[in-house]
């Protein structure tokens, strides 16, 4: 499918698009019960785009009895399951034909590049749905090992409720992975995109309906955390939450869950990998140009982002003016233009953050190799230059919290044990890589790193059949694979007695 090919085309789609700015409940587009919206805005410029319904807990009790309603009617929840694969690869198919559109409104709501939303986003969101709605009746159910006179079943069951609480980084991309396997496992699901980048969730709510979901099974109400976030996680009626974003707010929803009914909680975090470079590593060219993509890559606005560089003292130097040389092929740009490798950062809350760090590092004595700055001020949006720290060590702030930005920390090292030592030396473990033409010493990092993904010789590498999720304060559970529907579904067991 041929894309608008030049900036002006995409300025010219935007202009023409409906975009859709009430929270949908029950099937239908409502304004908030209060009335109260927020403002949408582009971080390219800082224009507004459109305002937003903002939910709160009386919207969330509306959609909560929605869910319920139609999950308890059996509508979806007891569909067949080859009827509920095919309404789901309508669902995908319909987010495939309005592709330009929602690539349009993820760019312009949270700035990313449109080359991104168009080649990786969009169709990464709609590959998903279709992939778990092939998976709906490929999973089977199990019957235990038991004596001849009674049979065990084990079987599956949808949990009911699910709230699906996603970020702004990847707003379409993560919410796939999550209500993809949840809706495919029979449940209600109710949508809660970021209050920065909410188009798009609220574009595919139609689609679901025009797809063949039924009314109720699938709500999407946009708002803040510490309202509609938080109204959700304490409410009675949901039974799982699954959620994307910081640890600080993981934490709180874990407490929120204890606070209520004990619901399901799942959660992905952040992340502080390691991507660790030793003097053996095959290609140093491939591997700069992965270490610049790991990090510049969506404004180094990513969990998983490759933000601590680990790299052997011997082929530091030659390493870094590699870097450095990537690092000003992924300027910022204006993210509709399909040239622009890196855009926008999403508001001025996470420009001022980033910019922060960068002064942080500065002032804990790090040497600034590059970047450091903002950059296209004229342009009145929220660019910051890629930006190299070297010197860094492991105890600086830059080098242990998520900066969420286009920040990266060089960490010099001298052996094997060294690094592995620093890479586990904070409190996440989302993902890890590993550089080296001995597969010895691949295996054996890699088997000593705490993180949830480790990659080798490639960084950010994978598809839908693997599963991907956190150690320690990363989170828990995994998105992707099969092994996201064990999230959204009961385990039953029923013991039948042929004796009696």
């Amino acid at each position: 499918m041929s894309h608008p090919a030049s900036l002006a085309e995409w300025k010219g789609l935007v202009d023409g698009l409906s975009i859709r700015g009430q929270a949908f409940v029950n099937g239908h587009y409502v304004d908030a019960a209060s009335g109260e919206t927020f403002e949408c805005v582009n971080p390219a410029d800082n224009s507004l785009i459109t305002s937003v319904a903002a939910t709160d807990s009386e919207d969330v009790d509306r959609a909560v009895a929605a869910a319920r309603k139609a999950f308890d009617s059996g509508a979806w929840s007891r569909m067949a399951p080859a009827e509920r694969k095919g309404v789901l690869y309508h669902f995908a198919d319909l987010i495939r034909t309005h592709q330009d559109e929602l690539a349009a409104l993820e760019t312009i709501d949270m700035g990313k590049p449109i080359a991104d939303s168009t080649t990786i986003d969009i169709p990464g969101a709609a590959r998903c749905i279709a992939w778990y709605a092939e998976a709906i009746d490929k999973v089977y159910d199990e019957v235990a090992p038991t004596s001849h006179d009674t049979i065990g079943l084990i079987t599956r069951e949808p949990v009911g409720v699910v709230a699906c609480v996603v970020p702004w980084n990847f707003p379409l991309l993560m919410a796939a992975w999550k209500i993809a396997p949840a809706l495919a496992s029979g449940n209600s699901v109710i949508l809660k995109p970021s209050e920065k980048s909410p188009l798009t969730a609220l574009r595919i709510a139609e689609l679901a309906v025009e797809a063949g979901i039924p009314e109720g099974v699938f709500n999407v109400l946009p708002g803040f955390g510490q309202t509609a976030g938080k109204a959700l996680a304490l409410h009675d009626d949901v039974d799982c939450i699954a959620f994307t974003g910081s640890t600080a707010v993981g934490k709180m929803i874990l407490g929120y869950s204890g606070q209520s009914n004990m619901k399901r909680v799942w959660l992905e975090c952040g992340g502080k990998s390691p991507n660790i470079v030793f003097a053996d590593c095959p290609d140093l060219d491939a591997a700069a140009q992965a270490a610049g993509f790991g990090i510049f890559f969506n404004q180094g606005e990513m969990c998983s982002a490759a933000s601590r560089l680990l790299v052997e003292n011997s082929v530091r130097e030659a390493f870094l003016e590699r870097l450095v040389t990537f690092a000003g092929t992924m300027q910022p740009g204006n993210p509709l233009d399909p040239d622009t490798r890196m855009g926008a950062i999403v508001d001025q809350v996470q420009f001022d953050t980033v910019m922060g760090y960068i002064e942080k590092g500065r002032e804990e004595g790090a040497t600034l190799r590059v970047g450091g700055g903002r950059a296209l001020e004229e342009t009145n949006g929220w660019y910051v230059a890629p930006t190299i720290f070297d010197d860094v060590r492991n105890d600086m702030t830059i080098a242990q919290q998520e900066i969420f930005g286009p920040v990266l920390s060089t960490i010099a090292f001298d052996s094997a044990e060294e690094a592995l030592a620093y890479g586990n030396d904070v409190r996440y473990g989302l993902a890890a890589a590993v550089w080296t033409r001995d597969i010895n010493k691949a295996h054996r990092v890699a088997k000593g790193l705490r993180a949830g993904t480790v990659w080798i010789n490639c960084y950010d590498a994978g598809d839908l059949t693997v599963p991907f999720g956190g150690f320690k304060e990363s989170g828990n559970g995994r998105d992707k694979s099969l092994h996201a529907l064990d999230k959204y579904v009961e385990l039953k067991t029923t013991w039948i007695d042929l004796g009696a």
